[in-house]
């Protein structure tokens, strides 16, 4: 059976099931790596353990989609840490999207979501996306919410779980509180247990000689990696109860394309420029973090660098060079793209080291840790 199929044969009604855990959010205990800081919560969608329970069941549930049969996991698989292993993902319709799943692990740090929007903010928000979007169709659930909320009411379990997460309200089985509960089971996916990790907690046999001598490539003055994939989650875009990093992180042109010379991105992939219609913002997507990017492939907004040579190469040569077809152009001599995209020098034994290091960044235990996994599957 495949991975689809299975799902969607696991995630029909269960009338008896685990017991319902504690609403209360003064009883739920973050469960952080050592050194990790805590996350930032909303105020009005604080952290319960009925909730992550609520929310775990709901991004698998295929009544999330118009046609019973897609989910959130769909596009956000645990073995590739939430993302999807696609160049590009497709919704329920088959409508194909027109950029590469981004992954989830420490999700809940993260100030801006998605490639390349500055406006959403809230894993709340971002949720409505795929379910309600429209260009392209993901969930398929644009104007058919109250189908989609009368499937769940008609769950006994989703009734208690409802009643324990939002015990304030009479009629809790609320598009609102179906987003709050997937965002709240999102802000769980915490990864700090690499071999990387490990090493950093003082386990010096953790880390190969040879990742120990990429990780000192990747934050030299020559690659320039750590710069924009920074601090202990790998991305700028990281904030936390307690950050003293201002304002908003920025975004970056790499040189992935530089159609016709002028510096253009095949639409509709235009980075913040979509959004800002400012000219030089033109490419300019934001910077993922590299945790358990071994197993997030293929790289890039839209999924056209298929290796983490690949991605290596495209960076020590200043940008991409495409030689044919509609997307021929220098990536190099973009003119929007960053100054810290200037190439650099790598002999093969130093690329290898890197690569060590990149996927010293994998932690094993969050692709198998069952506290995320699918619950409607029962083993």
């Amino acid at each position: 059976m495949s991975a689809l199929l299975l799902e969607v044969a696991c995630s029909g009604e269960r009338t008896t099931g685990p017991s319902i855990p504690s609403g209360d959010p003064a009883a739920f205990r973050w469960s952080l790596p050592d050194g990790f800081p805590l996350p930032l919560v909303p105020a009005d969608n604080p952290m319960s353990d009925a909730k992550v329970e609520l929310g775990r069941r709901l991004f698998y549930d295929t009544r999330l989609s118009g046609n019973n049969v897609f989910s959130c996991s769909s596009c956000h698989r645990q073995a590739n840490a939430f993302a999807d292993a696609r160049n590009l993902p497709f919704g329920s319709t088959g409508q194909p999207h027109p950029r590469n799943s981004m992954s989830l692990p420490n999700v809940a740090y993260q100030v801006v979501l998605g490639w390349a929007n500055t406006q959403t903010r809230r894993l709340e928000a971002q949720a409505l996306i795929p379910m309600l979007g429209e260009t392209p169709v993901e969930l398929g659930l644009a104007g058919r919410e109250e189908e989609m909320l009368n499937r769940l009411r008609a769950v006994e379990l989703y009734q208690s779980l409802f009643r324990a997460s939002f015990p304030d309200e009479p009629s809790p089985i609320t598009l609102g509180n179906v987003t709050k509960a997937i965002a709240t089971f999102e802000r769980t996916f915490v990864s700090g247990d690499s071999p990387y990790d490990r090493f950093e907690r003082g386990n010096t046999g953790a880390l190969s000689d040879a990742a120990q001598r990429g990780e000192a490539l990747f934050r030299s003055d020559r690659l320039k990696c750590a710069q924009c994939h920074s601090g202990v989650m790998f991305t700028n875009a990281a904030r936390w109860v307690g950050s003293t990093t201002p304002g908003d992180p920025e975004f970056f042109n790499t040189g992935l394309y530089n159609l016709g010379g002028a510096g253009a991105y095949p639409a509709p992939n235009t980075g913040l420029q979509a959004i800002t219609g400012v000219a030089s913002d033109m490419g300019k997507f934001k910077v993922p973090s590299l945790r358990n990017i071994e197993v997030t492939f293929p790289y890039m907004h839209d999924g056209t660098v298929a290796t983490l040579s690949d991605a290596i190469d495209h960076y020590a040569a200043g940008g991409r060079t495409i030689t044919g077809g509609a997307n021929a152009g220098v990536g190099s001599a973009n003119p929007f793209k960053s100054a810290l995209i200037g190439g650099f020098t790598i002999t093969a034994a130093e690329k290898s080291d890197l690569v060590a290091f990149l996927r010293s960044l994998t932690d094993s235990t969050f692709l198998t840790d069952p506290r995320f996994s699918n619950p409607w599957i029962v083993k």
